[in-house]
């Protein structure tokens, strides 16, 4: 595998590794060998793609404290992180994302065992440790390339990460810290390797070669890195609705679907949530609703027969279910 090293030692905002990843997809991923990163970033929340901010984040919180907010374009939940983690990118030359982001957990799992730690894989994205979490990842696709990005804790500021994100943490804020203390495998726990030596052991385990940045590789990130700044993309568009729908599905995630319906008939129709998308939502889920009368019989003749081709593990009766209300 290749290792990208980072252009320069200068301070960078998570957005400028977004950017970086999506970039080295599409420009610079066009033999067999595949792509792998790491960086570090001072405290910032990261959202999913199909997320909205003020479901998941404390802004309030975050903008005391300078905590920085961001999205990216894979799905999957909302995760903080500062100096004491390490986010890791795997890029490769595919189409089928499910299988990337498997070989990617085993390849974590491998390193993380070779260091002499016992982890485990768990649910849809999760590494752990004793049964706690270790590691949360997630992933995208853009044509002919998957990118899979994660997190690793090593160490972190435990009231940060309570107090930044507010929907994974809803439940467990009314008893602190500890409370979410007990539920996280921080990795300097584990290993008597500093996090500077956990980097190195993975980059020795996982790169045979690298593979360096020009400066004009560089300002067509910095480039492309506006895109991830822009308002409209971080805030997102919050068309017009009149029902939400929602619920939680094992082995999919939270599902929030807004609509805009009159006469009993869906208009428009967005979904939001932590899911992990692997098909064309618009085409094959969004737009079929459209026009749909907001029933049963109805959503089963518009909706293909499975949608587990579009959103990971997603059974079309399932999502049937929640929009109407088991009824």
């Amino acid at each position: 595998m290749t290792f990208v090293p980072l252009p320069d030692q200068q301070p960078r905002r998570l957005s400028f590794y977004l950017a970086l990843e999506e970039y080295l997809a599409r420009h610079r991923n066009d033999g067999d060998e595949d792509l792998f990163l790491m960086w570090q970033v001072g405290p910032s929340v990261i959202f999913g793609r199909n997320q909205l901010i003020e479901n998941e984040v404390n802004v309030d919180y975050c903008r005391a404290h300078g905590i920085a907010t961001y999205r990216r374009k894979s799905g999957g939940g909302c995760v903080y992180a500062d100096m004491g983690n390490v986010m890791l990118a795997y890029i490769t030359r595919s189409d089928n994302v499910q299988f990337t982001y498997h070989r990617y957990i085993q390849l974590l799992l491998l390193v993380l065992r070779e260091m002499g730690v016992e982890a485990t894989t768990s649910g849809r994205n999760d590494v752990l440790i004793d049964g706690r979490k270790v590691s949360g990842n997630a992933f995208y696709h853009i044509p002919g390339h998957a990118i899979v990005h994660g997190t690793l804790l090593y160490d972190t500021t435990m009231e940060n990460m309570v107090g930044a994100i507010t929907p994974s943490t809803a439940k467990l804020e009314s008893k602190g810290v500890d409370s979410v203390r007990q539920r996280i495998a921080l990795l300097k726990d584990y290993t008597t390797l500093s996090l500077a030596e956990v980097m190195a052991a993975i980059r020795r385990r996982l790169c045979d070669r690298e593979l360096l940045l020009t400066a004009t590789d560089v300002d067509a990130i910095e480039l492309l890195e506006r895109d991830y700044l822009d308002d409209e993309f971080v805030y997102g568009r919050n068309p017009s609705y009149s029902v939400i729908r929602s619920g939680r599905i094992e082995g999919v995630g939270d599902l929030e679907v807004r609509l805009e319906v009159k006469n009993d008939v869906i208009r428009s129709a967005n979904i939001m949530g932590d899911f992990f998308v692997v098909g064309d939502i618009d085409g094959q889920l969004l737009h079929p609703l459209r026009g749909c009368p907001l029933k049963a019989q109805a959503l089963r003749a518009a909706l293909p027969p499975e949608l587990t081709g579009v959103i990971l593990n997603l059974h079309t009766e399932d999502l049937i279910n929640i929009l109407t209300e088991n009824d």
